[in-house]
C-alpha cells in the first residue's frame, strides 16, 4: 500500500532505520497509534462506551489506509489527520458502525499530528542514542592508544605547535559527551502529550478532560504536559536545535578527517571497503565518502533549523503556516543527523592511523615550529624579547639555508652559553612540548566514563 516515495540519495547521505522513522507507512502508523490510544483511553473513563474500542484498534493499522486517497485528501484538507481520521471512520463502520461514531472522540487534527510526531522523534533520539553510545565508547579507545602519540597542531590551516592524536579525538569525544547529556534532557522535555482539543481547552471532554489526558499520556509512555502545546514550538524546535548542533560536530570531525586523508598529508584514512571511494576514472582514488556525507549534513542542517526556528512565530492558538513549515523539516533533519552519525561510528573505530606520516609532518618545518619552546627557555636567561630575536633569526636562517633549526641554534654563540646541545635536543623534541594534552585527553575520558554511569 505505501510504496517508497524516498529520494534516490535517501542512503547516501541518510540511514535506513532513520529513513524508516519518518517513512509515509510510520508517519501514518504513528497517528493511528495515537487515535487507538485515545479509543482506549476514552473508554476507560466512559467517554465512549467499551464496546466501541476493539473495532477502532483493530481498524488502526496503515495497511488499511489507502495512501494515494489520503495525499489527495490532505491537499484539500490541508493536513494528514483529516482524511485519515474519514478513511479509518470508514475502516471501523465496515465492521461495526456503531463503534464508527466513537473514532477521533474528543481530539482535534493538530493533537494526532503532533502526537504522532512526537512518537516518531522518540523513536529517532532512541537511535542517535545507541549510535552516540558507540560512537563515545570508539573514541574513548582512540583517545587512550593514542594519547601520547605526537602529531602537529594547526592553526588558519597552517602548522602552529604539536599536540596529540589522541588531544584531537578528546576534543570530539569531549563535545560528543555534552550531546549525549543534552539529548537526556531533550528526552524529558520534548516528548511530551500533545491533546487540547479544537483551541487548546479540551472543552468536548467536559469534567473528563483532565483524566483522559493523564491516561492518554500514559498508554502512549509520553510525558503529560503542564497544558496544551499547539502554538508554544520549543519543544520542537529544541529537538531541531539539538540535531543542527549534533550535525555540526559531527561535521567538523568529518572535516578533520578529510583534511588529514589528503594525499600531501596522509595522516588517518576512513576505514577501507570494497567498493568505497573508488572514482570512476581513476583507478588510484580513495575518496572520503563517508566525510562527504556527513559534510553533506552539516551543509544543509542549518537551514532546515533555521525552518523550524523561523516557523515558531505562529498565530493565536493554531498556526497559519508555520506549524505546517515543521512537517518536512523535522523529518528531513533527523535523518541527516542521524545518516552523519551512523558514517562518522563506521569512521572512527576503524580509522586509519599512519603514525610515520604523523612524525613526518611533525618535522616538515625542520623543527621551526618549536621555536616558542627555545625561546622560553632562553629567555629565563637572557629575557623573552632577546630570546626571541635570537630565535626569530635563526628560524630565517634555516629557511634560506635549507638548514634545520638545531643547526642554526647549536651554532649561536649566545645560544651556546646557557644550552647545552643536549637541552637542546630535549626543546625540539615534540612530544616534549605537548603541554598539558595528556592530561587534557584524561579529562575528556573521565568526562566520558562519569556520564556514562550516569546514564
Amino acid at each position: 500500500m505505501f510504496a517508497s516515495t524516498g529520494r534516490l540519495t535517501d542512503l547516501v547521505c541518510g540511514h535506513a532505520a532513520a529513513n524508516e522513522v519518518w517513512s509515509p507507512r510510520a508517519t501514518v502508523q504513528a497517528m493511528l497509534d495515537v487515535e487507538a490510544a485515545l479509543a482506549r483511553v476514552s473508554a476507560l473513563h466512559g467517554v465512549i462506551p467499551p464496546g466501541a474500542v476493539e473495532a477502532i484498534v483493530a481498524a488502526c493499522d496503515a495497511d488499511n489506509i489507502d495512501a494515494d486517497a489520503l495525499m489527495t485528501g490532505a491537499q484539500a484538507g490541508g493536513n494528514l489527520a483529516i482524511p485519515l481520521v474519514k478513511q479509518l471512520t470508514a475502516v471501523v463502520k465496515a465492521n461495526d458502525a456503531e463503534a464508527a461514531k466513537y473514532v477521533h472522540w474528543g481530539a482535534t487534527s493538530q493533537d494526532i499530528i503532533d502526537t504522532g510526531v512526537v512518537l516518531q522523534l522518540r523513536a529517532a533520539l532512541d537511535l542517535l542514542d545507541a549510535d552516540l553510545r558507540v560512537l563515545s565508547d570508539a573514541l574513548v579507545v582512540q583517545a587512550q592508544a593514542h594519547q601520547k602519540t605526537p602529531m602537529i597542531g594547526r592553526t588558519w590551516l597552517q602548522q602552529a605547535l604539536p599536540i596529540t592524536l589522541g588531544l584531537k579525538f578528546a576534543q570530539w569525544l569531549d563535545a560528543v559527551t555534552r550531546h549525549r547529556q543534552r539529548l537526556v534532557e531533550l528526552k524529558a522535555r520534548a516528548l511530551a502529550l500533545q491533546f487540547g482539543g479544537a483551541a487548546g481547552t479540551l472543552a468536548s471532554l467536559r469534567d473528563k478532560a483532565l483524566p483522559v489526558a493523564a491516561s492518554l499520556a500514559e498508554d502512549l509512555k509520553l510525558t503529560l504536559p503542564a497544558l496544551p502545546w499547539h502554538t508554544q514550538r520549543d519543544r520542537i524546535a529544541e529537538a531541531a536545535s539539538f540535531f543542527g548542533m549534533l550535525t555540526g560536530t559531527l561535521g567538523k570531525i568529518a572535516r578533520d578527517i578529510s583534511l588529514m586523508m589528503q594525499t600531501e598529508v596522509g595522516e588517518v584514512a576512513e576505514p577501507a571497503a570494497a567498493g568505497k571511494g573508488g572514482s570512476s576514472t581513476m583507478p588510484h582514488k580513495r575518496n572520503p565518502v563517508g566525510c562527504a556525507a556527513v559534510l553533506t549534513a552539516a551543509t544543509r542542517a542549518p537551514n532546515l533549523v533555521a525552518t523550524i526556528f523561523a516557523g515558531m512565530v505562529q498565530e493565536h492558538e493554531r498556526a497559519l503556516g508555520g506549524w505546517q513549515a515543521e512537517w518536512e523539516a523535522l523529518p528531513d533533519l533527523a535523518r541527516l543527523t542521524a545518516g552523519a552519525l551512523a558514517n562518522i561510528v563506521g569512521i572512527v573505530p576503524a580509522i586509519e592511523v599512519n603514525v610515520e606520516r604523523l612524525a613526518r609532518n611533525l618535522d616538515v618545518t625542520n623543527g621551526l615550529v618549536l621555536g616558542e619552546a627555545v625561546m622560553l627557555a632562553l629567555g629565563d636567561a637572557i629575557g623573552r624579547l632577546d630570546a626571541h630575536k635570537l630565535v626569530e633569526g635563526a628560524s630565517k636562517a634555516s629557511v634560506a639555508n635549507g638548514t634545520s633549526l638545531f643547526d642554526e641554534l647549536a651554532a649561536n654563540e649566545i645560544l651556546a652559553r646557557h644550552l647545552s646541545q643536549d637541552q637542546l635536543k630535549l626543546l625540539l623534541d615534540p612530544a616534549n612540548y605537548v603541554g598539558e594534552a595528556q592530561a587534557f585527553v584524561a579529562a575528556a575520558i573521565a568526562s566520558a566514563h562519569s556520564n556514562k554511569q550516569e546514564q
